[in-house]
Order: structure tokens, then C-alpha cells, then sequence
């Protein structure tokens, strides 16, 4: 008799693998499908290569600025090749990281396209083809669908030229210039967003002449309007242009690179078009769902409610609890669209797996931190004052700059702030956003601070170690707690 899975995941992302993981700690049957390499887009194509390239030449970056600290070594240089074959390894690393969960796990693992054919309410019928065409039938009880998302094409004429990067071609050809050995002498970056603002600092750390174009009013503009400001005069001060306000209206090959055809809005609303160009052009200006022929024709036919399967841009719909219109089959992460970021990938999965086993629910997904890996870091949780006034909150705002702060000092950090978000009158802590070296790995303590309903005062009360970055929230709640 054919198997019958607790649960088949269409996608070993985090939100993928890790669901897999929970349902194999239940001691429940599992399967996982996977179309490409273990680890889907995070760790080969985003989140992680993306990281390894901004340490990588972070570290360039200090070393050429270590002179001033009396340290004197000879002209640091980075060689392209090398670094990517560091890169490879850091990958094929933590992919066999995830191999060997799933297989301590006993978690079966199925190479090649996963499509739903058929699934009455008692049992899913999942097909997958293999790359030689070879194609085996599983079944399962439950399935979830955790698979990812690809970059979204620019509709503007030019975007499809060839040797136009995206997010994914620039780490899966290894190409921060003409060919895997050298670098762009200039580039130019369509989008300001978070993975905008991460390969703008890369190219900078590199010494490419850096260019970015933001159709709104500022980069990063769903973060607090301070972090933008401050991070504009941190690159302009290293020679990266920003252009906001900006929409392009063409891209040309050129020879030796790409010319790129745009109109900024004046204060008047007015258009005045311009052109820049550069040697390299990425456009990072969002993503959109993996979830071409997830889904049999002949099961979409008999599916009475196909036409509720699919949001108006094309995600997955799903409930509170990460169920689709399809009985026994969930869906998470990029698919259904919202905060796409891997943690909020993972979290998603791992509550349609307390969900379909009926457990209770282990982690708040209404509070989600958000960082950027740029130079200083960047990482925000819970809402800022601005929402709160909108929401009709009444909150009171703490900033500590961290230009006093010790550590900041004594590691030659740029500007950058702590500023905590509070209620008035009861101090309950809403939000705080942090423009500062570490920010990524502080945020997590004030994310607990939120779930929990800590006030600043409570906040406070811990004692700090010095010298620390982390000594800067305990001063902003401090300076909240005299005031």
C-alpha cells in the first residue's frame, strides 16, 4: 500500500525545512519536495550570499580605513574569484547543515517539481517531476506549500535586456562586474529598498561609483523617515548618489554598459526626465510568488473555488491559520505575500504545523523585526511614532545617540541612534528602531520587550555591561524614565 504522509512541503526554505522539522519532532511522517538546491532562496540566492558579500567587503572597507587606528598594511585588494569560492562554501556549508536534520529526522526528501492533482478533503495527491522527467505520485494528509519567490520583472522597455542583474542572477553568477574576476567601475540601482540599500553598500565598499533610483520620496520607505535621513548623508558622505522621487522610463544597452532613462518629480509635481549611465544595472524592486504550476490544470478545473486560490497579485490566499481554499493544504511565506522575510517565512510554516496537528500556538506573529544589512545596520520592531499617532496612540519617543557611545567610539562607528517608542502614561514599550553597528543582533531583546508588554522603566531596570552597543538601549529608556 502507497504511503501516506502526516505532511508533504512543496519548498525546503526556512519556512520549508524548519516546518518539516516540527512535524518530525511530533514524531509525525514527513516529505519535503525541492526543485532546486536545500535551503531555497535565503540561503542560495538571498539572505545568506547576500550577507557573506556585505562581510566580505565590509571588512575591505575597514582595512582601508585602519590607518588611522596606527595600523599600516599593504593596499588591500579583493580578489573576486577567491570571494565567491568562499561564498560556495559558506552555501554548500549550511545546505548540508539542513541534509543532515532532515535526515537524522527520517524526513524523505524528493528532487524536482511538486504540482497538486487532486485532493478530497481527506487526502492531497501531489505529482513530482524530476529533471530527467522521471515523475513520482505522493499523498498526504496535510500539505504545505512554502515556495518561495522569484524577482519580479520591471515593466518598463530595456528591463529584459541582456546583462540586466536582479537579485538572484547577481549571487547565482557570481557578478559584481563584466565577468566573476572584476568589478563594476559604476553601477546604477533601481530600487531603494532593503535589498537595494544592502547591494548599494556592497558596490561602495568595492569603490564602484554608485547610483540609486527610488520611485517614492525617500529609500527604505517603510521604516522611520530618521533612518533614511541619516542613512542618505552616511553614503553620500562615501560618494553614493540616491535619486528619489524618481520613475524610470527606459533602460538602453549601450556599449560598455547601460543608460538609464528617468523623470524626478519636482515640488511642483512636474516631470523633469534625465539620464545616467554605468557599466552594471541591478533592479531590486521587489518579488513575486513561486507558484507557477503548483497546481494540476485538471484539479483547477474541478475545483469549484479556483478563483478564490489567488490574491489580485497573484499570491495565495490563506486565513489567520495559513489554510488555503483547498481542504488540507496550507500555505506560507513569500507564496501568500506580506512580510517577506525568511524569520516570517519560518514563523508562518511553523503555525500551520500547530494548526493541522492542533497544538497551541508558540510565538506572536503580530510583532516581526525587520534589519538591514547595510554600514551602520539597521533593525526596527513594533510600530514607530508615526504610526502611533496614526493609529490614534498617544506615544512619547527616547533617542540615545550612539556618537557617545563608547564601543561606537573606540570601533570608529558613524552616526547612528537608538530611539524607543512608547505609550504615554503607562510607558508600555511599542516599538524602537535602531540606526547602529549591531543593530541586527539587539533587536531581538526589544522584540521580546514588546510581546511581553515591557515598559521603558522595566526596560531600564537591567543593568547593562560596558562597554557594549546594547548599553545604548538601557540609555534611551533611562533618558525616557527622567524625563
Amino acid at each position: 500500500m502507497e504511503q501516506i504522509y502526516d505532511l508533504l512541503v512543496i519548498g525546503t526554505g526556512p519556512g520549508g525545512y524548519l516546518a518539516a522539522s516540527k512535524a518530525a519532532g511530533l514524531k509525525k511522517s514527513v516529505a519535503v519536495v525541492e526543485k532546486r538546491e536545500l535551503g531555497g532562496t535565503c540561503l542560495n540566492r538571498g539572505c545568506i550570499p547576500t550577507k557573506t558579500l556585505l562581510h566580505g567587503t565590509g571588512m575591505l572597507r575597514e582595512i582601508s580605513a585602519a590607518g588611522s587606528m596606527g595600523i599600516r598594511c599593504a593596499e588591500a585588494e579583493f580578489e573576486p574569484e577567491a570571494f565567491w569560492r568562499y561564498k560556495d562554501t559558506v552555501l554548500t556549508t549550511l545546505r548540508g547543515g539542513i541534509e543532515q536534520l532532515l535526515k537524522k529526522q527520517k524526513v524523505s526528501v524528493y528532487h524536482g517539481h511538486g504540482t497538486v492533482t487532486a485532493a478530497d478533503g481527506r487526502v492531497v495527491s501531489v505529482e513530482v517531476c524530476a529533471e530527467n522527467g522521471e515523475k513520482t505520485r505522493l499523498q498526504a494528509a496535510n500539505v504545505l506549500i512554502a515556495a518561495g519567490s522569484r524577482p519580479a520583472l520591471l515593466p518598463i522597455p530595456g528591463a529584459s535586456s541582456a546583462g540586466v542583474m536582479n537579485s538572484d542572477t547577481v549571487l547565482n553568477e557570481n557578478r559584481l562586474g563584466t565577468d566573476q574576476g572584476s568589478v563594476y567601475q559604476s553601477v546604477i540601482i533601481i530600487g531603494g529598498g532593503v535589498i537595494g540599500m544592502e547591494m548599494a553598500t556592497v558596490y561602495s565598499n568595492l569603490g564602484s561609483q554608485v547610483t540609486v533610483i527610488e520611485a517614492m520620496d525617500r529609500v527604505l520607505f517603510g521604516m522611520d523617515r530618521e533612518i533614511a535621513q541619516n542613512l542618505r548623508m552616511i553614503l553620500k558622505k562615501r560618494g553614493v548618489e540616491l535619486i528619489t522621487s524618481a520613475s524610470v522610463k527606459e533602460i538602453i544597452p549601450e556599449d560598455g554598459g547601460f543608460c538609464c532613462r528617468y523623470a524626478v518629480r519636482n515640488r511642483k509635481g512636474e516631470e523633469e526626465e534625465n539620464r545616467v549611465s554605468a557599466e552594471g544595472l541591478l533592479i531590486s524592486t521587489g518579488r513575486k510568488p513561486e507558484t507557477e504550476g503548483l497546481f494540476s490544470e485538471a484539479f483547477l478545473e474541478s475545483f469549484k473555488q479556483a478563483g478564490a486560490l489567488w490574491t489580485e497579485r497573484g499570491f495565495l490566499k490563506v486565513d489567520e491559520e495559513f489554510r488555503t481554499g483547498i481542504p488540507g493544504v496550507y500555505a506560507a511565506g513569500d507564496a501568500i505575500g506580506g512580510i517577506q522575510l525568511a524569520h516570517v517565512a519560518t514563523a508562518e510554516s511553523v503555525r500551520a504545523v500547530e494548526t493541522m496537528f492542533s497544538l497551541p500556538h508558540s510565538q506572536e506573529l503580530s510583532v516581526i523585526p525587520s534589519c538591514v544589512y547595510t554600514d551602520p545596520e539597521i533593525a526596527c520592531v513594533g510600530i514607530t511614532a508615526d504610526e502611533a499617532k496614526n493609529a490614534g496612540v498617544e506615544a512619547v519617543t527616547g533617542k540615545y545617540i550612539m556618537s557617545v557611545n563608547g564601543k561606537s567610539v573606540l570601533t570608529m562607528q558613524e552616526r547612528g541612534f537608538v530611539k524607543l517608542v512608547a505609550e504615554k502614561g503607562s510607558g508600555r514599550l511599542l516599538g524602537a528602531q535602531l540606526m547602529c553597528a549591531r543593530a541586527t543582533d539587539m533587536i531581538g531583546e526589544l522584540g521580546l520587550a514588546v510581546v511581553k508588554g515591557l515598559t521603558v522603566k522595566e526596560i531600564a531596570s537591567a543593568v547593562a555591561a560596558h562597554p557594549t552597543f546594547a548599553e545604548g538601549i538601557m540609555e534611551a529608556a533611562l533618558g525616557m524614565c527622567q524625563e
